[in-house]
């Protein structure tokens, strides 16, 4: 970025694409590890109709905790309070927003001591890099169910799985990993994978992990396609780049 700006050359991006699709897919992963759809789904195609282990929850009632109060925590937060869950949000730049559209802002610790469901939606930065630690693991309730739509390195996954296998964690549902560099976006069904905390991830029953495809819809790669044409229109006309990103 620095060298970019030396050059002079200009750097946007497509700063906000789809926050409903990013929000509805956090409530979907939430559904599916509540109500146990891969197994039920695997065990039906072998023609096996028996409910032994599918036990779910109601999310009614429930206390969600929201940490990152931004554009799609917002949204996944009015969503889960039509289910009837009780919304608490840590968020300490958007604090005044959230609490205008009516949800309940805590610090970071009773967020974590009274949330059945922990989703997180905030940037990652110095601050937020391994919000879910050993620490911030030890304070929540057990059988605590944790989903990461965001960015995987807000996680110790490391952390995250020792925490599962004490069942102090009862559902982990991941659409980032903090090592997803060498894995996400390609084909590794035909190698050995050498990461072993991710294999051992999603070997648990509990566990549900995709690969980053959160923001995965017709509507964001048109929202995409559509900024990124503005972008260089703009650039090509002289205009003002209301995108573009400078080095600090």
């Amino acid at each position: 970025m620095h060298a970019a700006q030396e050059l002079g050359i200009s750097v946007v991006n497509v700063p906000a694409y789809s926050p409903y699709a990013v929000a509805e897919y956090t409530i979907s992963l939430m559904l599916a590890l509540s109500r146990k759809l891969p197994r039920a789904y695997n065990r039906v195609r072998d023609g096996n109709f028996s409910l032994d282990g599918l036990l779910g929850f109601d999310f009614y009632g429930k206390t969600v905790g929201i940490i990152g109060g931004g554009k799609i925590g917002q949204l996944a937060a009015e969503r889960l309070k039509a289910f009837g869950c009780t919304m608490l949000i840590y968020d300490p730049y958007n604090k005044n927003v959230c609490i205008e559209m009516g949800f309940d802002v805590v610090e970071l610790d009773v967020l974590l001591a009274q949330s059945d469901i922990i989703s997180l939606h905030c940037p990652l930065t110095d601050d937020t890099r391994y919000i879910i630690d050993d620490a911030a693991i030890e304070k929540m309730k057990q059988g605590v169910m944790l989903i990461n739509t965001s960015r995987g390195a807000l996680m110790n996954t490391k952390a995250v799985l020792a925490a599962l296998k004490k069942h102090k964690v009862a559902y982990l549902g991941l659409d980032v990993y903090e090592q997803e560099g060498s894995l996400f976006f390609e084909d590794h069904s035909t190698e050995i994978i050498q990461d072993d905390v991710i294999q051992r991830l999603i070997t648990l029953p509990n566990v549900l992990v995709t690969g980053h495809q959160a923001y995965f819809t017709k509507e964001a790669l048109v929202h995409i396609s559509e900024t990124t044409v503005s972008n260089i229109l703009d650039f090509i006309a002289g205009k003002e780049l209301v995108n573009q990103v400078v080095a600090k």
